[in-house]
């Protein structure tokens, strides 16, 4: 078992030093890469048709270059999308979901209906707390 690494009755394998996680934690590693909001947002892109980086691109707005290709890099190594090189002139590259990275999508899908559900609400607490005086 790895350092730092503590067994609980509701998590077997949960990580971390007493209540606090450590910052080279597996779990928290993981945690900070997939409640990313361009890995959800491609995630659940790609859960519905395999794409080109372009394409992609388009249909996540807001993204830039760099980030996309990062975060596809690491969703990539994370075995969550796989990409195909097609030899084409110019070479056609393109990105799909794995069954893993499926699995992920569907236990988002929740957070993902709360959020959409529930921001009438948020944003009104937003601008309630943004009327209260500094």
């Amino acid at each position: 078992m790895q350092e730092g690494t503590k067994i609980s009755s509701g998590h077997p394998a949960e990580t971390g030093r007493g209540d606090v996680y450590a910052a080279n934690c597996p779990t928290r590693l993981l945690l900070d890469r997939i409640a990313d909001k361009w890995t959800v947002l491609l995630l659940t892109t790609l859960a519905d048709e395999p794409m080109r980086f372009n394409a992609l691109k388009r249909r996540v707005e807001g993204v830039s270059q760099k980030m996309l290709s990062q975060t596809l890099r690491q969703i990539e190594r994370d075995g969550l999308v796989t990409r195909t090189v097609e030899a084409t002139v110019p070479v056609s590259v393109t990105y799909a979901i794995t069954p893993l990275g499926l699995t992920l999508v569907r236990a988002l899908q929740p957070v993902i209906d709360w959020a959409e559900t529930r921001m009438p609400e948020v944003a009104r607490a937003q601008a309630g707390y943004d009327r209260r005086p500094a």
